[in-house]
C-alpha cells in the first residue's frame, strides 16, 4: 500500500522559518532531524523548547499527530510538525497500534515491549510468519489553527528472538517484505534515506515524510 496524504497543500512559503519536531523521543527526533537536513529546512525540538508533551487521547495515530502538532505550534507560535507511529500486529488485531508507546511502560523499555508483544502472540496461539505493519501519521500545524496529515506504512512479520541494535522501539523484531534483516539491522541510510531517483524511502517514517515533502517542501532537496 502506498502512503497518502488528506490533503495536499503546497505550503512552503510558511516553512521559511524554524519548524518544532513536537516529539520527545530521541529516536523519532534523530531521524525527523536527518530526513528535513536535506531539503534546509531549519528545527528545533519541543524538548529543546521545554514543551509538555500532551497527552495523546486520539483514536488514531492520525488524531494523536494531530494533538501533538496543535500543542507544540500553540506554545512555540511557530509551524510545528509530529509523528505518531506504532507497530500493528495482524494476529493481536492491529495491537499494539497507537498503544504501542504504553506497551513499553513508563520507562520506555522496549526490551519488555518486545517480550510482551511475543507473549501475546502465544497467548493468542499464533503461528509464524507473524504478518505485522508499521503506520505513521504526520502532522504539520500553524499557529493560525490551519492542519494537515499524511500517513505511511511498511508491510513485513516479526522475528524472534530480536535482531539488531540499531535504529529504536520495535525495530528489531520487525523484517520488512523483501529483505532479509530487520530494522534493527539497518542502517539509517538504509531504513530511511531518500533514494537517488526521489522515491520514497522504505520506513513507514520515510513513506509518510515523501507525501509531505511533496506537498509543503515542494518535494525538491536543497542545494
Amino acid at each position: 500500500m502506498q502512503p497518502y496524504s488528506n490533503l495536499g497543500v503546497f505550503v512552503l512559503p510558511k516553512l521559511q522559518r524554524k519548524l518544532v519536531i513536537a516529539t520527545h523521543n530521541a529516536g523519532k527526533l534523530a531521524e525527523m532531524h536527518e530526513l528535513l537536513a536535506p531539503y534546509g529546512v531549519a528545527t528545533i525540538s519541543a524538548q529543546d523548547l521545554g514543551l509538555p508533551e500532551p497527552e495523546e487521547t486520539g483514536a488514531s495515530f492520525v488524531a494523536n499527530a494531530e494533538i501533538k502538532a496543535r500543542a507544540a505550534a500553540y506554545r512555540a507560535n511557530i509551524p510545528a510538525l509530529a509523528d505518531d507511529s506504532g507497530l500493528c500486529v495482524e494476529a493481536l488485531n492491529g495491537a499494539p497500534g497507537i498503544n504501542s508507546a504504553r506497551w513499553a511502560g513508563a520507562s520506555r523499555d522496549f526490551d519488555a515491549a518486545m517480550q510482551k508483544v511475543e507473549q501475546a502472540l502465544l497467548a493468542a496461539n499464533a503461528r509464524p510468519p507473524f504478518k505485522a505493519h508499521f503506520a505513521c501519521a504526520l502532522a504539520l500545524a500553524f499557529p493560525d489553527g490551519e492542519i494537515q496529515s499524511f500517513e505511511g506504512k511498511v508491510f513485513g512479520e516479526l522475528v524472534f528472538p530480536p535482531r539488531g541494535s540499531l535504529g529504536f522501539g520495535y525495530d528489531p523484531i520487525f523484517l520488512p517484505e523483501g529483505y532479509a534483516w530487520t530494522f534493527g539491522e539497518m542502517t539509517a541510510q538504509e531504513k530511511h534515506g531518500i533514494p537517488a531517483d526521489g522515491s520514497p524511502g522504505l520506513s513507514h517514517r520515510a513513506r509518510a515524510f515523501h507525501i509531505f515533502a511533496q506537498a509543503c517542501l515542494g518535494g525538491r532537496l536543497a542545494r
